[in-house]
């Protein structure tokens, strides 16, 4: 986050000097850094480690040694390199990568964990069959009693286990995300073997968006900090506040051994004045921790829109929201949806609202393929994304130049062995002109064709390579007959029967939608979008920001703002929850409402879908988030 030059910078100076002294090889000291919203803490990282670089580096060079960085995105990782400028001397991964570099070739210890914990899960899933009452729970159980007995069986066969952090994984040898972390978690906590090696590799380990770190890891690497004190250092940069995945450890920095250092930044660069007044009063009740704006800062806008969740068309609402939002500001970008992000609780929000509904749904539906209908790694959409519609694309601009890089990247008529193999290459390319002309004239002539139209033509065509899953939806054989095929799934003695029928079920209904909605996908997936989530915006900033809050819509029980704001009374586990000092869906919302609106660096929209608009406007004036002046009822 580059700003002006400003006392403001002053003021938690120290705290870069302060870490700086703390990533002493010599004699290292662990700490925990509080770091609200648009406090500047990458900037805090990056600075002390080009102190240590400039100080230490050398002495770390010659033990082969490296300094570990952990963040939560790849995103992040590019940001923190491209600051670092790529030194070799900082190694900066997601939490996955970390650990399966600590983990991989350790096979017989992955092997044994397997082991134990497939067993217990079998042993679990019959109990629960023994209580259960049959139905599709029962017929769920079963089948994943039999994959893991044939996982468990399979274990002494392989040699070598795989992973990838942005894979599938599915392979028989391959592990998932969540075994990744359990595995490493494990091994840190029973090894000293593993404690030893993650130390001799890097005296200091930095944690970027800790408290929304694994728990089962973070209790591992504190154990470890705790038995090598002397050797190894560990950073955790963080706000608990903005802690909003369930597996984070909700007590993070409470409790830490004395000998840690608890410094704390004060100042958001980030956002304008009266967000920053929000923000505090919002996050007040939980840890009363408070921000203070740049002296510099404009004073900035915040405006609370009600509307009834039953009534009205909300594209319309959002409509005149952002209207207002212009009149009131005076800022021409709220004129145009996509100068501002637009921030949703769940994904089909976006998808009803882009217009990708249709191709989105069938495939969400089906656990198989959520995640990389979500990453945009699914096979079956990356050849229409990442292929098909970007030689569209190019094609309806008039950049043949364009069209053609696609091709020769991805076209298997233009790979070297199959050029090397034709005897005439220039007819070659001439047909492949005519296929091309093909697909643009089906899609002119048809402006609703299916994914499954133009899924033949390019199959018939040999215009790209077919994913195996889609295969015997492009041929008219009998294959068609078995199903899709089982790219990225697992192997075939685990996906037969029900598992299978699903899947052909949702790409079924995928194809079937129009393939023009996968301009919008392809926008959305790449976060380009002028939508987003809430959970995907930790961490970014935008000009103008309009939080969407609409739990009719949000298809979820992890969140309700009807509760947070008083419209909707707390339910009896809630209650207990609260007495019991555990977490409650409405801490849950608190966090997530602090996320969003510290997101803007100029104006804020406020978007409530409620069952009772008034409770809304009345908690809100009442809790001192919002002036009636401030409040516009829709």
């Amino acid at each position: 986050m580059s700003v002006p030059a400003s006392a403001d910078d002053a003021v938690d100076a120290n705290v870069d000097s302060d870490i700086a002294r703390y990533l002493n090889p010599k004699s290292p000291k662990s700490f925990f850094l509080f770091a609200g919203a648009g406090s500047g803490k990458t900037r805090s990282l990056v600075t002390a480690l080009q102190s240590l670089v400039a100080t230490s580096g050398h002495e770390l060079r010659i033990r082969g040694q490296q300094v570990a960085v952990v963040t939560y995105t790849n995103a992040a990782c590019d940001e923190i390199q491209s600051r670092l400028q790529n030194d070799p001397l900082i190694r900066v991964s997601t939490i996955h990568s970390f650990v399966w570099e600590l983990i991989r070739g350790f096979n017989n210890d992955i092997r044994a964990w397997l082991s134990a914990n497939l067993s217990v899960e079998i042993r679990e899933l019959e109990e629960a069959e023994k209580k259960g009452r049959g139905g599709k729970a029962s017929q769920e159980r079963k089948r994943s009693i039999e994959s893991k007995r044939k996982r468990l069986d399979a274990l002494p066969t392989i040699k070598r286990f795989t992973y990838s952090p942005t894979g599938d994984n599915r392979e028989r040898d391959s592990l998932n995300h969540a075994e990744v972390i359990a595995i490493g978690a494990f091994l840190l906590t029973t090894r000293p073997l593993m404690q030893r090696l993650l130390i001799d590799r890097s005296p200091f380990m930095l944690i970027d968006e800790s408290q929304d770190t694994s728990k089962l890891l973070m209790e591992a690497v504190l154990a470890v900090q705790a038995a090598q004190s002397a050797k190894f250092g560990l950073g955790l940069f963080g706000d608990t506040m903005q802690r909003i995945y369930a597996d984070g450890k909700i007590d993070l920095g409470v409790n830490l051994p004395p000998d840690w250092a608890k410094p704390a930044k004060v100042m958001n660069h980030r956002c304008p004045k009266r967000i920053v007044r929000l923000i505090n009063k919002v996050r007040s009740p939980v840890d009363g921790q408070e921000q203070r704006a740049r002296d510099d800062a404009a004073d900035g806008h915040v405006r609370l829109f009600v509307c009834s969740a039953g009534k009205g068309d909300r594209a319309n609402t959002e409509r005149t929201a952002r209207e207002r939002m212009r009149a009131i500001t005076g800022d021409a970008g709220w004129g145009e949806p996509e100068q501002s992000k637009t921030l949703i609780l769940e994904h089909h929000m976006a998808a009803n609202r882009m217009g990708f509904f249709d191709m989105f749904s069938p495939l969400y539906g089906e656990d198989d393929y959520k995640t990389g209908l979500l990453d945009g790694t699914l096979p079956a959409l990356r050849l229409f994304a990442q292929q098909v519609f970007p030689l569209i694309q190019a094609m309806r601009a008039g950049n043949k130049f364009g069209a053609m890089a696609v091709l020769r990247k991805h076209s298997p008529l233009l790979d070297k062995a199959s050029l090397e193999e034709c005897a005439d290459q220039m007819a070659q390319l001439n047909a492949l002109r005519t296929s091309v002309d093909k697909l643009v004239a089906l899609l002119q002539a048809t402006p609703k064709a299916s994914f499954a139209d133009v899924l033949k033509l390019v199959a018939a065509e040999r215009l790209f390579a077919i994913p195996d899953s889609l295969y015997p939806f492009a041929v008219e054989t009998e294959t068609e007959a078995e199903g899709p095929g089982t790219e990225g799934q697992p192997p075939s003695d685990e996906t037969a029967g029900d598992r299978a029928e699903s899947r052909r079920a949702a790409l079924t209904g995928f194809l079937a939608s129009p393939f023009a909605q996968i301009g919008p996908y392809a926008e959305y997936v790449s976060r380009a979008a002028p939508f987003d989530t809430h959970q995907n915006v930790k961490g970014r900033e935008f000009p103008r920001v309009m939080v969407v809050m609409d739990d009719d819509q949000a298809r979820g029980f992890m969140f309700s703002y009807d509760k947070l704001f008083g419209a909707k009374e707390k339910s009896k586990t809630d209650i207990e929850h609260e007495h019991a000092k555990k977490e409650t869906g409405i801490d849950r919302t608190r966090r997530l409402l602090y996320v969003t609106c510290s997101r803007s660096e100029s104006s804020l929209a406020l978007v409530a879908y409620s069952t009772n608009p008034q409770a809304v406007r009345a908690r809100a004036i009442a809790e001192g988030w919002l002036d009636e002046n401030e409040i516009e009822m829709l």
